[in-house]
């Protein structure tokens, strides 16, 4: 499946919840979801019964989408997750997290992980002093990642990080906006990834 090009908020409008598609909108509580908190088209305010696969189908794409995964990355996932000890779901969310352009949106120095994911593909992004531009990269603690010496300046760069300053950034994450760099300390425990997803319903999904 191609990545999803279309307008972002009509998926979060689709799926009920904000996804974090959108960046100063959102900060700023201005996205269309806050406006209009119903799914799209004229039949948008309708209530809907939801069966037990819709449920399970539902949580998978907003998983998807709001990390930016296409179905066959996703499934990968799903199979490393589930080889892994401990809990599958837990350990999806986890790998989820460690993706390289998850961690550099994670820093805050980008408003949205789609802009992350151009600006490690684009090579702005350094790991540990070496560019890397496969925003699937998974992320190891201890690892350093930061912004090229000469992306530092980019406007859109220090707008995220303006904005960050206010929001906060994770606890397994050090970030000095300062240097534009940060350290992925630690991989995070699932009730410290605050995310509207519950990933029991996708192990559900994918044991059928």
């Amino acid at each position: 499946m191609a990545r999803y090009r279309g307008p972002v908020e009509k998926i979060e409008r689709r799926l009920g919840v904000s996804l974090g598609l959108k960046g100063e909108r959102r900060l700023a509580g201005k996205s269309a979801i806050d406006k209009r908190p119903y799914a799209p088209g004229q039949h948008g305010q309708r209530r809907t019964k939801i069966s037990e696969y819709g449920l399970q189908l539902r949580e998978k794409q907003k998983a998807k989408f709001m990390y930016g995964v296409a179905e066959k990355q996703f499934r990968r996932l799903f199979k490393d997750a589930s080889r892994m000890e401990g809990n599958t779901g837990e350990n999806l969310i986890t790998l989820l997290e460690r993706r390289l352009d998850n961690v550099v949106y994670r820093m805050g120095f980008a408003t949205t992980r789609a802009f992350a994911r151009q600006l490690v593909t684009h090579g702005h992004i350094l790991v540990d002093g070496k560019r890397v531009n496969i925003p699937s990269y998974r992320v190891k603690p201890g690892q350093k990642i930061e912004v090229k010496e000469k992306s530092k300046n980019n406007p859109q760069i220090q707008r995220a990080m303006e904005l960050t300053r206010q929001t906060g950034i994770s606890p397994w994450i050090d970030v000095d906006h300062d240097k534009a760099f940060g350290i992925f300390t630690r991989i995070p425990e699932r009730e410290e990834v605050v995310i509207p997803v519950e990933e029991r319903l996708i192990v559900e999904l994918y044991s059928k």
